[in-house]
């Protein structure tokens, strides 16, 4: 074995495959992606060089630019909201024993593992203003008004809500298995010195998180600039364009707008935005875990 895995040619073999899917999966569409950013192309015909005009365009375009506040108030939510509640459900979950870990474990992944079309219109009859269950809920309660929750006051939160449900699970799951990872023998001596729990999350869990909140964190910023598909079939972008998210223009304006080029410029400055965000939260962190 030692004597075949020493051979070049074996080892080219191997790598090989990897290689071609990265080189004509990823690298080749981006490389593609970077060219037509620079031409009018509509997805048909020839495509003409027009240079940075796509990306003057895109420095004056406002609905681009509400599309990025609305995707950073997204990773801000990720950030704020799902990802503490996510780390606390995980040490939660670690210290139940039997199947009831096993059986909320299950629960809470459950929203992801159901397909993003049903989701949307699930949440769509939620919240419908005539018979939605919200507005039920609310008259249960003595409320008499009607609420529309997808109106151009209320869609957004309404579609973060969505986002941030749907989304909690993984991240919920990769803290689970962070926590799992972390030795029991440190958790058995603070408990010898007497930590109570608070004590043992917010000294031992947390520290020790670090790496799997750096890669989560990381994960959630990308994703919210890469919602797509729940706020296309929930909102469409609208009312207006007070839901629109970035990547859900850049399919607009590449398919239904037929200016394919134009949306590749957004695309590659979708890469450009997460390059540059995965950099500086990896010099944060680092430094942080070097004091």
């Amino acid at each position: 074995m030692k004597k075949m895995y020493s051979n070049k040619l074996v080892i080219f073999s191997l790598v090989l495959p990897g290689l071609l899917v990265f080189l004509f999966a990823i690298l080749a569409p981006i490389c593609l992606s970077v060219y037509y950013g620079f031409t009018d192309y509509s997805g048909m015909g020839e495509a003409v060089w027009v240079g940075l005009e796509n990306y003057k365009t895109l420095a004056h375009d406002t609905k681009f630019f509400i599309s990025l506040k609305n995707s950073l108030l997204l990773a801000i939510g990720f950030i704020l909201i799902q990802h503490p509640i996510a780390i606390v459900v995980a040490a939660v979950l670690d210290k139940l024993q039997g199947k009831a870990e096993g059986f909320f474990r299950c629960v809470y992944f459950i929203p992801n593992v159901i397909s993003v079309a049903v989701i949307a219109y699930l949440w769509k009859f939620i919240y419908n203003p005539d018979f939605g269950l919200l507005n039920n809920v609310l008259k249960a309660f003595g409320y008499q008004g009607q609420i529309n929750w997808l109106s151009a006051d209320n869609a957004i939160w309404a579609v973060l809500v969505v986002l941030i449900w749907h989304g909690f699970g993984w991240g919920m799951l990769i803290y689970y298995t962070g926590i799992k990872n972390i030795d029991p023998v440190l958790y058995e001596a603070a408990a010898i010195d007497g930590a109570d729990s608070k004590t043992t999350f917010i000294r031992i869990t947390l520290p020790l998180m670090v790496p799997v909140i750096q890669v989560n964190v990381t994960m959630a910023i990308i994703s919210a600039l890469k919602q797509m598909e729940t706020v296309y079939l929930l909102t469409g972008g609208g009312p207006g364009d007070r839901t629109q998210f970035a990547a859900n223009y850049l399919y607009q304006q590449a398919f239904k707008a037929f200016r394919y080029g134009y949306g590749n410029a957004i695309g590659v400055v979708f890469i450009i935005i997460c390059l540059v965000v995965t950099v500086l939260l990896n010099q944060v962190i680092f430094r942080q875990r070097e004091d």
